[in-house]
């Protein structure tokens, strides 16, 4: 496949993602790039086009200096949009005046013809990988999520029993998680398939931990060192696999736009990894792209539908430490969430429903008596492409009797509430 594309090159815009998102649904490739992006980089990937995003609005005159190089000598048009969604032309006269005429700028602009398309890309990626990797032997970091589902499935169909897939139980999934994974990778799928319980490892490392970033990169570092060991195990092994995405590169800083939080696949490795090389079969694809990935591949529908669930697990989910005990009581909270939320058939209408344990505790009366135990708070948001989403509106008496259940069957919960914020300001995960 010709894999035509187009450069987003950031400045600091808010809207880069959006701009990526709708340039990919006309079936054309983008990528967005730190702004001071060297210029043979840019022009060894064969751009079609460039488009600059800034939030501080800059002219024509200072837009190279900013970027630390001329970007007029690529001779490709190259536009400019700012936070109010103005245009500068920078080298053809026939560039948009409005965003709404994106597709002009794509197809008459700058001559793209809308080849790139999810069988297209799957098919080329496992040609690819097939040759990289050759018969050297690979590793898979398999969490039993969407991504790390789909990412395990694309390297299987391009090398076979060549995959080794690691299913580490890190003791920070959701309720029956660690069986179900298991179940279905070994009984669905014909995967090499280990399943490492590593629970009171991981607890011993975070215990105490309370601040979410240091939690992120110690669970990213475990991750790590369980496949070092396990790859010692059964002889030599040249790649790991993991199903870091596109969403995952930007929030971990890109250009000007800076940390949003560091992702245990990007941000979150550690310096040294004992490793040939860490292969992402799926980081330049958004989270909807994945899943029509998995569809492509063969995948049920019900696992590429499955919650979005983040690789730390349930320990971006726990505000504050992380103990057993505080697992145990969010594991149970969030099953009655899910479970009443598909009893109602909502499930298919909401992009991602989870509960947090915050460290919030309160007065309540439970049974005749005083309490003083935890807050428990519901996220339900709608989202195409997880990089800005809205809360759902959820009924009230879903609502209520999901509450209900939480406060009389989960013990040391005394309090519900609900997240009414959209992203941005917050992010989807609490923490």
């Amino acid at each position: 496949m010709d894999k035509e594309s187009i450069i987003i090159l950031d400045l600091g815009g808010c809207n880069s993602q959006l701009i990526a998102r709708k340039i990919r649904q006309c079936n054309v490739f983008c990528e967005i790039l730190p702004y001071n992006t060297d210029i043979e980089k840019i022009r060894r990937k064969s751009p079609k086009g460039i488009i600059l995003t800034e939030k501080v609005e800059h002219t024509a005159d200072n837009i190279s200096s900013t970027c630390n190089h001329n970007i007029y000598e690529l001779g490709i048009p190259v536009i400019y949009i700012g936070e109010l969604i103005e245009h500068i032309n920078l080298s053809k006269e026939d560039s948009p005046k409005n965003i709404e005429n994106l597709k002009d700028f794509l197809y008459k602009t700058c001559g793209c013809v809308g080849s790139w398309n999810m069988t297209s890309y799957v098919d080329m990626s496992i040609r690819q990988l097939k040759e990289k990797i050759g018969d050297q032997k690979v590793l898979c970091a398999l969490s039993g999520g969407v991504d790390s589902s789909v990412a395990a499935v694309i390297i299987s169909k391009a090398i076979g029993k060549q995959l080794t897939c690691i299913f580490v139980d890190h003791g920070l999934l959701r309720k029956n998680e660690a069986d179900e994974v298991e179940e279905i990778f070994t009984n669905q799928f014909d995967v090499n398939l280990i399943r490492v319980n590593a629970q009171e490892r991981f607890y011993n490392k975070l215990a105490g931990v309370t601040d979410p970033e240091r939690k992120r990169k110690i669970i990213g570092e475990e991750f790590i060192r369980v496949f070092e060991e396990e790859a010692k195990k059964i002889g030599r092994v040249d790649y790991l696999v993991q199903g870091t995405i596109y969403p995952d590169i930007i929030e971990s800083g890109v250009g000007k736009s800076g940390l949003v939080k560091s992702h245990h696949n990007v941000g979150g490795l550690p310096d040294h990894v004992d490793f040939k090389e860490i292969i992402e079969p799926l980081r330049d694809l958004f989270k909807d792209e994945v899943r029509e990935a998995g569809l492509v591949l063969g995948i049920p529908e019900k696992l590429v539908n499955r919650q979005p669930f983040p690789g730390p697990g349930l320990g971006v989910r726990i505000i504050g430490d992380i103990t057993p005990e505080k697992v145990k009581i969010l594991q149970e909270a969030d099953y009655i969430y899910r479970d009443e939320i598909a009893r109602v058939g909502l499930d298919k209408h909401i992009s991602q429903y989870f509960a947090v344990l915050t460290n919030l505790k309160s007065v309540g009366v439970k049974n005749d008596k005083r309490t003083y135990d935890y807050t428990v708070a519901l996220r339900a948001v709608k989202t195409t492409d997880f990089m800005t989403a809205e809360y759902i509106e959820l009924p009230w008496d879903v609502l209520g009797k999901i509450s209900k259940r939480i406060v009389s069957e989960v013990e040391h919960v005394n309090r519900v509430c609900y997240d009414i914020t959209g992203k941005p300001p917050a992010t989807i995960e609490w923490e």
